[in-house]
């Protein structure tokens, strides 16, 4: 007989499966053998002692399945064509979608392979050279690569979220993601797993190509009918998904210049804070010793501020703040977490939500938003010495406004210099950053310390421009066959939520050419 259980025990007791076993068999009142696997895990750290919350599948008399894959490969080298641009999450899950259902992807992608692209992001750490084609950004496994892999969602209205956790399972994520209330797998396993999904698409008979960048989208009479690449290759086809992710900036040009309808879209602007992850361990854990009873500890939390949101967003324990710019000139810091969290700090985007009518300038210019947020990345960038440093300042002089003597270590590896954020940040940003770190300090004690520090900006939380599409058949409101899809389109925020939407619009595809009903 299978039963399920909710089971709440100390950490100490967590890690004893004899004292799992003993907790299971008195809930239950179990006298005979039994088996038993955790299904949920999440940690209850709203007061003392914190806890942990499981729920707990409990086989008597019979034993637990083992798990099966769920990814079936099929030959699809002779199948109908979708053209896919962009290998990143909604890329590469709608490249396996499209095996699933029956037809052949065709991927383009601008930047490298995973391999290959370590080499330029050693470039940028140690030369501060942007190569604007392969970056943090750009390149196999699109930015969710080196953005940590973190995959809790709030988006489980809008597709499988399970199918995606289980796909990554498949390809060598750990199937702890399956159990865990928020999810991660670390940037140091997630370039295998991309990996293997490519070759996995290969080998089923689709096609991936590299160093190869979308120049022109080919329309008659409004409907798609093939891409251009790298200036001068064409491949025809009546479905291309536009899977190229928030820092394509060039792709929102190319679609302005076609006349191709793209609109400005509200986005946050901000800093990524560090702090030292004992600290925040000490915060939420309420000064208790973890050692290896616990993991590194998170926080979210959101302010408003005179009609603004103000949110942590990204939040990575034990990891490290990433440049990630995408062109010369500016500087964007990202962050990430390796598999284990170990790292000495803990990192957050802080951001203020900011609509387009926020800003100065033509509301009916669709790069309102775009080039609002470039003049931060690049004022900071000139702030810091026109390098790939950025500009710092510790929080306790942040909120006094005035420049830090001095800055404490950061694991932002090209280096910080110490600027007044409040003279490279906008007044409207840097003035509701400062009062929600003063109101958020009030409510976690012992956040606003002299050891923490900003980087700034953080500025690719999202997309400044939406592509519209139909609601209905995930198409473009204009060109036929053209599906705009993921983060640069304005329709994810994130790895799984990008990824359910690549899966989305294959489906839509498969609908039309194979006549796929959806179960």
């Amino acid at each position: 007989m299978i039963h399920e259980l909710q089971l709440v025990v100390l950490p100490e007791e967590y890690v004893s499966q004899e004292i799992l076993h003993q907790k299971i068999s008195a809930a239950l009142n179990i006298r005979e053998p039994f088996e038993f696997r955790i299904l949920k895990r999440s940690i209850d750290a709203r007061k003392k002692p914190v806890k942990y919350q499981l729920k707990v599948q409990v086989a008597v008399g019979e034993s637990l399945s083992a798990r099966s894959k769920t990814f079936v490969p099929k030959n699809v080298s002779e199948a109908p064509e979708v053209i896919i641009i962009g290998a990143g999450p909604a890329g590469l899950f709608g490249a396996l979608k499209a095996i699933e259902l029956g037809l052949k992807p065709v991927v383009f992608e601008r930047g490298k392979d995973v391999r290959a692209r370590r080499r330029d992001l050693a470039k940028i750490h140690k030369e501060h050279i942007i190569n604007p084609e392969s970056n943090y950004c750009f390149g196999e496994g699109g930015a969710g690569t080196y953005s940590d892999g973190k995959l809790y969602t709030r988006s489980k209205k809008r597709g499988n979220v399970m199918q995606v956790l289980d796909w990554f399972v498949d390809f060598g994520a750990s199937e702890d993601i399956l159990v865990d209330a928020h999810p991660h797998i670390g940037t140091n396993r997630l370039p295998q797993i991309i990996q293997a999904m490519r070759e996995m698409i290969i080998a089923c008979g689709g096609q991936v190509h590299f160093d190869s960048k979308l120049t022109k989208l080919l329309i008659e009479n409004d409907q798609i009918t093939g891409v251009q690449i790298n200036g001068e290759k064409e491949c025809l086809g009546h479905h291309v998904i536009l899977a190229t992710g928030h820092s394509a900036r060039d792709i929102f040009e190319l679609l302005h210049k076609q006349n191709i309808e793209i609109q400005a879209k509200p986005f946050a602007l901000g800093v990524r804070i560090e702090h030292p992850q004992s600290l925040i361990d000490n915060i939420q854990y309420h000064g208790c010793a973890t050692g290896d009873l616990l993991p590194p500890a998170s926080y979210s939390w959101v302010e408003q501020v005179r009609g603004m949101g103000v949110y942590s967003f990204c939040m990575c324990p034990g990891g490290i703040v990433a440049p990630c710019a995408t062109e010369p000139n500016e500087v964007v810091t990202n962050g990430w977490s390796p598999s284990k969290r170990n790292n000495p700090f803990a990192n957050s985007g802080v951001v203020v939500q900011v609509q387009p009518e926020d800003l100065p300038g033509d509301l009916s210019d669709p790069f309102i938003c775009l080039n609002y947020q470039r003049a931060v990345e690049q004022k900071c960038w000139e702030a810091a010495g026109k390098t790939q440093a950025v500009p710092a300042q510790r929080l306790t002089d942040f909120i006094a406004k005035k420049k830090s003597k001095d800055l404490p270590v950061s694991s932002y590896q090209p280096g910080i210099v110490s600027v007044n954020l409040h003279d490279v940040l906008p007044e409207i940003i840097a003035s509701r950053l400062r009062d929600a770190f003063v109101a958020f300090g009030k409510k976690m004690r012992g956040y606003v310390t002299e050891e923490a520090v900003l980087h700034a900006p953080e500025s690719r939380t999202s997309s400044p421009i939406q592509i519209p599409r139909d609601g209905e058949t995930l198409q473009h409101i204009k060109i036929a066959g053209l599906y705009p899809c993921g983060e640069g389109a304005g329709y994810a925020g994130g790895i799984v939520s990008a990824a359910i939407d690549g899966m989305k619009c294959v489906e839509k595809v498969a609908e039309q050419v194979l006549g796929y009903v959806k179960s």
